[in-house]
């Protein structure tokens, strides 16, 4: 409980902590340690012993000694304990018969759910079954809308909603501080038509939106005053539309290893520790007295210290950001799916994709009252989309025209002695700047794992690892990850992790905490030198034990011994009636749950499957098998589409299957053709 408690706190990951106790009872020595950090200390051989009891404990356990089991005994205590059944090791007191504090029930279930290590968790964000969250029911805000198959590939399970509470109350801080804005301005509450907002945003391409400079709003002292002491009780509806949009958002989070909804909230912990030194300011010196003035802050920031909309479309971006990730790059994106490549003419187009997913679900009627919240006319629309739009797209780091023009806002505003800019107005040299600021905040805060201690790093890297390793063996990337791993570690860190961590320090807007980034992401370099090619070896030998009990390498292996069969024997042998099935299994046939198809659904339609690979992503979702995507090089380009759902394989119904159930009906047909039936809705036929 009090991990959970705490995860909605300092963020996410906190509710995997764990705990361990030691306790041993005797005689101490009490005293104060004189120096220059004077302390209270205890001394002695029960201090020392009661430290082994906790080192050779076990997390979420409490380990006592036999004196202080023997003491919970004579109070008549001794229900609470239970032996340990080894024997404990202690340094200088040799084997030692030690027990067990009995946790309550509740306790111990609190505590089960929580993943152990990184392989739980990919297992719980992969491939283990979900089970649906009560919110979930009532779900499907996004039928009949262009989303219908982008948000809902994920279920809503226990740890991903705790991450959606805790986006929630993150989000909603900064929404407070906005309408308390508004109201310290006078503004009365209204609210912008949807075709006001269509119009500003407008059918063009999110890459032409971008903004060279971004106008911020100018400082007003009265208002400063009176927002800071107003005190805002956001309206139920207005919570209530925040919690289903953030869980929306999470659905479409695909179950990516590395780009997933816990990134996404890694990316919003970040950008709130940044933006809460922007506006903290507490490094900036005056002379003339100790505190600092809002206009002070205002300037020093330039302008983005004193802007509410602003520190909202910071931490919603990072929200969004990756939304719908297909888990691959976005070259191997423009390669399976043409039709998007096109439709963002093939630059940045998953980030793209993300902002134009997000802001489709946002102009859903059903939030009308969080968009009155967010902006109330065309100005504030008008600058939220801007920054939404400049910070995605700041993500995209490998797009060389994007990277150009980042680099020549840059040499302008920090760099340049060109008269002309000397001569641009004190307004737009801040708008600049803060443009940068901002950008900058969401691109350090989409690879702060980097920035962070080794631990992090090294948890996040493997994550990635995992995903373009999977990517590989699934045949969606043409580059085995696990050659080049460290190397391109090395590449990444000296030509932009650190260059980036330097130029928060050159801003001058985050205190202590740009040098918090600099230094680990120059000691997380050096430790990699030292230590990465054996953590390659490492990560490669975990994942390759992950993709054996996938069954990924085991096809691979098969189909390429099957091909060199093939080979072997084209001229000299008959083709065999009965090819053996890619994933056979010859210790049994697989028993499968599903019973017959009864034809219950609407408009559905038949897709013959050819034998083989189908190069296609399945996810299953409390609604039934859902597709998720169809690659480029897939037989069934064209016949399946994302979003359709599988009622039905070889006349067998999928409805209830889990993961597990669904690959091995696919399996089992793969030497030769497969019937599915597939419907764009799940509309049942009316008995």
């Amino acid at each position: 409980l009090l991990t959970k408690e705490l995860e909605s706190q300092l963020g996410p990951g906190t509710a995997e902590l764990a705990m361990r106790f030691g306790i041993h009872t005797g005689p101490v020595t009490a005293g104060v340690l004189r120096g220059q950090k004077a302390r209270f200390q205890l001394f002695g051989d029960t201090m020392n012993t009661a430290s082994r009891m906790e080192s050779t404990g076990m997390k979420n356990k409490i380990q006592l000694s036999a004196d202080t089991a023997g003491e919970l005994l004579k109070s008549g205590y001794g229900h609470w304990i239970t032996k340990r059944q080894d024997l404990v090791h202690v340094k200088g007191k040799g084997d030692m018969q030690t027990y067990w504090l009995l946790l309550g029930q509740s306790s111990m279930s609190d505590h089960s759910s929580v993943p152990s290590d990184d392989t739980a968790v990919l297992e719980s964000l992969i491939k283990a079954p979900r089970t649906s969250h009560k919110k979930k029911q009532k779900s499907a805000i996004w039928e009949g809308t262009g989303l219908n198959g982008v948000l809902g590939v994920t279920d809503i399970n226990g740890a991903l909603q705790r991450l959606i509470d805790w986006n929630v109350d993150v989000l909603l801080t900064f929404l407070k501080r906005v309408v308390a804005n508004r109201i310290a301005s006078g503004a009365g509450s209204k609210s912008l038509s949807t075709a006001s907002e269509k119009q500003l945003i407008g059918n063009g391409l999110v890459l032409d939106a971008v903004k060279m400079v971004i106008d911020l709003p100018e400082f007003d002292h009265d208002i400063a005053v009176r927002a800071a002491n107003e005190i805002v009780e956001m309206v139920p509806e207005v919570k209530s539309e925040l919690v289903e949009f953030v869980t929306g958002i999470a659905s479409g989070y695909p179950k990516n290893s590395f780009h997933n909804f816990e990134h996404a909230s890694h990316v919003i912990l970040s950008s709130n520790k940044l933006l809460k030194r922007v506006m903290a300011a507490d490094d900036i010196a005056t002379t003339e007295k100790e505190a600092l003035t809002s206009k002070e802050l205002h300037n020093h920031t330039y302008g983005i210290g004193t802007d509410p909309i602003t520190h909202f479309a910071v931490v919603f971006s990072a929200l969004i950001h990756d939304v719908g990730h297909p888990g691959v790059p976005n070259g191997q994106l423009a390669t399976e799916n043409p039709e998007l490549a096109k439709k963002y003419v093939n630059k940045s187009v998953a980030e793209q994709r993300s902002v134009d997913i997000a802001w489709e679900l946002l102009l859903l009627p059903r939030f009308k009252n969080l968009r009155a919240c967010i902006y109330q006319d065309k100005i504030e629309c008008k600058r939220f989309r801007d920054l939404v739009v400049n910070s995605v797209m700041a993500t995209d780091i490998f797009d060389k025209e994007l990277k150009a023009l980042r680099n020549s806002r840059w040499d302008m505003a920090f760099n340049s002695k060109d008269d002309q800019v000397k001569r641009a107005s004190k307004k737009e040299d801040l708008d600049r700047k803060a443009t940068i600021v901002i950008e900058h905040i969401i691109q350090a805060s989409d690879v702060s794992h980097t920035m962070q201690h080794w631990y992090i790093y090294i948890k996040w890297n493997e994550r990635l690892f995992r995903e373009m390793y999977f990517a590989f063996l699934h045949g969606r990337a043409t580059k085995d990850p696990t050659t080049g791993w460290f190397e391109g570690e090395l590449w990444f860190f000296d030509n932009y992790v650190i260059p980036l961590a330097r130029k928060l320090k050159d801003c001058g807007v985050f205190g202590v905490s740009s040098d918090e980034y600099l230094t680990y992401a120059l000691q997380n370099r050096v430790e990699w030198e030292k230590k990465g090619q054996a953590v390659c070896a490492k990560m490669k030998t975990r994942a390759e034990e992950e993709a054996r009990k996938l069954e990924y390498l085991k096809e691979i292996k098969e189909d390429d011994e099957e091909a060199e069969e093939e080979n072997d024997t084209r001229n000299s042998k008959p083709t065999p009636t009965n090819p053996k099935p890619i994933n056979s299994n010859p210790t049994a046939e697989v028993k499968l749950m599903g019973e017959p198809y009864n034809g219950k659904f609407k408009n559905t339609r038949e897709v013959d499957a050819p034998p083989g690979k189908l190069g296609i992503v399945i996810d299953t979702t409390e609604n039934g098998p859902i597709v998720h995507q169809v690659t480029g090089k897939s037989p069934l380009q064209g016949l399946l589409q994302p979003g359709d759902f599988v009622v039905a394989i070889d006349g067998t119904s999928t409805e209830g299957m889990n993961s597990t159930t669904l690959s091995s009906l696919i399996a089992a047909g793969a030497g030769r053709q497969r019937k599915f039936i597939v419907t764009s809705g799940l509309e049942k036929i009316s008995e």
